[in-house]
């Protein structure tokens, strides 16, 4: 639902009807509707690493791995959440917090995969933490003209922009993942906060 609507655009009463609870239950349980985006982003979070760990240990290559998560988030990814907590982080504490823990969380998951790939002599020399930090913030700046249907940016498009961006970073071909490996996106479950 905040994805849908935006948090602005999002009444308690709303996501209680969806989640099929009282507004005071939802209030008791998350305090406020940034607490709930905070939360629900986590959750969601949560979700995807879950799926994103059993699907990259599937990979026995870096270079398999790290195209993968590029692919998951160009792909399978919504990002509207993400937009939401962004902008409240600028001037609510507990929404920093909340996106710093996130996004180190993101960065390290990709500097570990580069890493394996130095390791495994298939990715070059560098500084993972560094590659990590600019990959990530390539598919953060092209997810947003996505997330907002910008017609030059189709997803895509931030796949290949952001597969080629890290082909340079790690002096390793990224190459296209088989269908097999593609197919076993994240389970869907219900999600009342975001749907």
């Amino acid at each position: 639902m905040i994805a849908e609507r935006g948090l602005a655009s999002t009444r308690i009463a709303d996501v209680a009807e969806r989640a099929g609870t009282s507004p005071p239950a939802v209030l008791y349980w998350f305090g406020s509707k940034d607490d709930l985006l905070t939360d629900a982003l986590t959750v969601d979070e949560d979700r995807f690493y879950g799926a994103m760990t059993e699907r990259l240990a599937a990979l026995e290559r870096p270079r398999h791995r790290l195209r993968l998560l590029i692919e998951a988030c160009a792909a399978e990814y919504d990002w509207a959440l993400w937009m939401e907590l962004w902008g409240r982080a600028l001037r609510d504490r507990g929404a920093a917090a909340a996106r710093q823990r996130l996004d180190d969380r993101w960065r390290e998951q990709i500097a570990e995969v580069i890493r394996d790939g130095q390791q495994a002599g298939e990715f070059a020399a560098g500084d993972p933490d560094d590659a990590a930090a600019i990959i990530a913030a390539v598919l953060d700046g092209l997810a947003v003209q996505v997330t907002l249907g910008d017609r030059a940016i189709p997803a895509d498009r931030m796949r290949d922009l952001t597969v080629r961006s890290a082909e340079l970073l790690v002096g390793c071909e990224l190459a296209p993942l088989d269908e097999r490996a593609l197919a076993a996106g994240p389970s869907e479950e219900p999600r009342p906060w975001a749907s």
